[in-house]
């Protein structure tokens, strides 16, 4: 897994709109209907992130369990993220593996 590819492709999503920070803005989106490609979230998420988990797997969205995100997007204590863009959304799941 290359790190500062992620970080290079998580900063580009950032800076163009397509990042979602947070799980109450996931949660939302998700039961909006609103497209997202990719979740990705901290191992060590708590029982209410994971539950987001679980509606987005059940509506086909990717996800995917990624060590130290806010050291990525340079947000502390940030736990979950999602990805509005399909592309940036198909790369980043690609390098993770």
């Amino acid at each position: 897994m290359d790190k500062e590819k992620i970080e290079g492709y998580l900063n580009i999503a950032k800076k163009a709109g397509y990042l979602l920070i947070g799980g109450e803005n996931i949660e939302n989106a998700i039961l909006h209907n609103r497209k997202i490609y990719l979740v990705l979230y901290e191992p060590s998420i708590q029982k209410n992130s994971l539950k987001i988990i679980r509606k987005a797997e059940e509506r086909a969205i990717l996800t995917k369990s990624l060590e130290g995100i806010s050291n990525y997007i340079k947000i502390k204590n940030c736990k979950i993220i999602a990805l509005k863009n399909k592309n940036l959304s198909d790369i980043i799941y690609n390098i993770i593996g």
